[in-house]
């Protein structure tokens, strides 16, 4: 049996995050990874016609750019460049309205002002908030939990009073929070539009932070992509480690965690092979996968285990790649220069959309978010053509039935069509993956859940991914999990996987079996 400092399961990004710490630190890595490929839900390929580089999964990183994780990992000096489109997003409305989302902000305002003229100088307000906070409200929202020092860098910026105010806005439905701070459909528009990126409806509380921040990181950082593909993002990930003497190994799915008197001491794969783990093992799967299949629920005390069997996914997922043989002929002009688009909806369509959703309805009317990626990145597809994407959510309850499925994918080309005539006419090719195909390409993508697990304000903070914590350390000792279904949950920002390879390393530090002692002491109270 093989010996190692570490062992991390899975190389998406989160997993190649921890090993690079990990390795940082001095340890020995290795990453077993299920597939023939690192990445996860970050890849690209050549899906539809030779020459058409699309993204698989996630493809537009603004908490990316932005997270002071991936930061810190300076991934541009082993290869990463970023590239933007000529404005942010678009959200295009049933009447072919369009209110543009740009990295200059007196265009933003120009834009929502064409709706209603007051929200010009309320939007410009909204960034200068932003400008104010928003280092350390990231830095509070992905830094392991409780984020004391983040959080006090952050009262301090907003003062007592505005803090309060500042709480209340994160928790508010998006509907309620635009109708009280904007007095038009645009400036509301690209807030809610944000905040549909995960399964938060308008009227769900929690939604206004999710919009808010994507909208005011678009805003200030922009969606960038990176140049050549997502998977550029991985390939420096994977060079930065291999520089730290970090091991990757390929079709090695792990089907157990290696435990002996609730300590973790290695993995083993489907082929038998075992791996010792002297220090840790950091699982980049999602939560039901480590405990109902590594772990077993037997090893694990009952009241987590009825935890896990409440585990809630974020909604059912169907996306299309397309090759076209040129841009796409939007009415809309705003919308043609535009690396992200929302459309086939206003608010009340946002509604009824998510509404559709929860009660596990087909929505006859789908919300589809759109990236342009080769006006994003010009190398994404041959001068003169362009490589694009959609998704839409469907119910999970309805995410088995191929037929609706694909139903659901011609009516996803429709709501493009009606808004782009001749958009059909320039398709070279397409790629549909309905909720199994994203499963099968990657199985922390339950039925295509994005997010690793809703991002309700029940499953946040100390609910994420159960009532615990809201920390890596699990309470089988020296096991982490690092995915997005652990705090602070879905994004490529690399927060999940910092954060257990920081509770990995500290239970190795000097203090470590004190700290070993307090998880260990909190857990027995949590949960037996």
């Amino acid at each position: 049996m093989r010996t190692v400092d570490a062992v991390i399961i899975g190389a998406g990004h989160n997993g190649l995050v921890a090993a690079n710490l990990l390795a940082d630190a001095g340890w020995d890595v290795l990453v077993w990874e299920a597939t023939d490929s690192a990445g996860g839900a970050v890849r690209t390929a050549e899906l539809s016609v030779p020459g058409f580089r699309h993204d698989l999964c996630s493809a537009f990183y603004p908490l990316g750019v932005a997270s002071p994780v991936l930061r810190a990992l300076d991934l541009e000096s082993f290869g990463l460049a970023w590239r933007h489109a000529p404005a942010v997003l678009a959200h295009v409305l049933p009447d072919d309205r369009c209110a543009l989302l740009s990295r200059d902000p007196a265009e933003t305002a120009a834009s929502v002002a064409a709706f209603d003229p007051r929200d010009a100088q309320v939007w410009l307000d909204e960034v200068d908030r932003w400008r104010r906070i928003g280092e350390p409200l990231l830095d509070a929202m992905l830094r392991p939990f409780p984020p004391v020092r983040a959080t006090a860098r952050l009262l301090r910026a907003l003062g007592a009073a505005e803090a309060l105010r500042f709480g209340r806005m994160t928790v508010q439905p998006v509907r309620d929070y635009g109708h009280e701070r904007f007095h038009g459909a645009g400036a509301r528009l690209l807030v809610a539009g944000n905040a549909l990126h995960t399964d938060l409806g308008p009227e769900q509380a929690g939604s206004t932070i999710f919009g808010w921040l994507l909208a005011m990181l678009g805003q200030c950082v922009g969606f960038p992509v990176p140049v050549g593909g997502a998977d550029q993002l991985i390939e420096a990930l994977l060079r930065r480690l291999a520089s730290r003497g970090g091991t990757v190994e390929y079709g090695r799915p792990v089907t157990r965690v290696l435990h002996a008197r609730a300590v973790a001491v290695g993995v083993q794969d489907a082929h038998g092979e075992r791996v010792r783990a002297r220090r840790a093992v950091l699982a980049d799967v999602s939560a039901p996968t480590l405990y109902e299949q590594l772990v077993g629920l037997p090893a694990l005390p009952r009241a987590l285990a009825t935890d896990v069997h409440r585990f809630q996914w974020d909604h059912a997922t169907i996306k299309m790649d397309w090759a076209l043989s040129r841009p796409i002929p939007w009415t809309a002009a705003q919308a043609r220069c535009a690396g992200t688009i929302h459309l086939g909806a206003d608010l009340d369509g946002l509604t009824e959309y998510s509404t559709d959703l929860t009660r596990g309805r087909l929505p006859s009317h789908p919300f589809v978010l759109l990236g342009q990626m080769t006006t994003s990145d010009p190398s994404r597809s041959p001068a003169g053509t362009e490589s694009v994407w959609a998704y839409t959510h469907v119910p999970h309850a309805m995410a088995g039935d191929i037929s609706r499925m694909r139903e659901q994918a011609q009516l996803m080309e429709e709501v493009i069509e009606r808004r782009a005539p001749g958009f059909r006419a320039s398709i070279l090719g397409r790629h549909v993956q309905l909720p199994g195909d994203l499963q099968r390409h990657n199985p922390s993508l339950f039925q295509g859940a994005v997010n690793g697990g809703t991002a309700a304000l029940h499953q946040q903070l100390l609910f994420r991914p159960v009532p615990g914590l809201a920390r890596a350390d699990t309470p089988i000792d020296r096991l982490y999990l690092a995915s997005s279904s652990a705090h602070p949950g879905g994004g490529v920002h690399g927060a999940p996987g910092a954060n257990a390879a920081r509770a990995a390393l500290a239970r190795n530090g000097i203090a470590g079996p004190a700290y070993a002692g307090v998880i260990g002491a909190l857990h027995r109270r949590l949960y037996g």
